[in-house]
């Protein structure tokens, strides 16, 4: 996917999932091998209040790339 698509897949309808993911395609996405790559985008792919509770820790994603992905974004978000 175009990096301008994976820009507009980060606009979300919640605030906290836009904080995590629009700083993490700016500074990280160019730097992911394409295999993430292509796991982040199916990450985009799922419904905000999935990714919300997986991203706040009041659930934990079954599918195992994705719950890596999870950890990944959330790891580089840290200031």
């Amino acid at each position: 996917m175009k990096i301008a698509r994976v820009r507009w897949a980060c606009r979300r309808g919640m605030l906290e999932l836009d904080v995590l993911f629009q700083p993490f395609v700016e500074k990280y996405y160019e730097q992911l091998s394409d295999d993430d790559k292509f796991i982040f985008v199916r990450l985009l792919e799922c419904e905000d209040p999935e990714l919300f509770a997986w991203f706040m820790g009041h659930e934990t994603c079954q599918v195992p790339e994705l719950a890596d992905m999870v950890v990944k974004v959330r790891g580089r978000a840290a200031p």
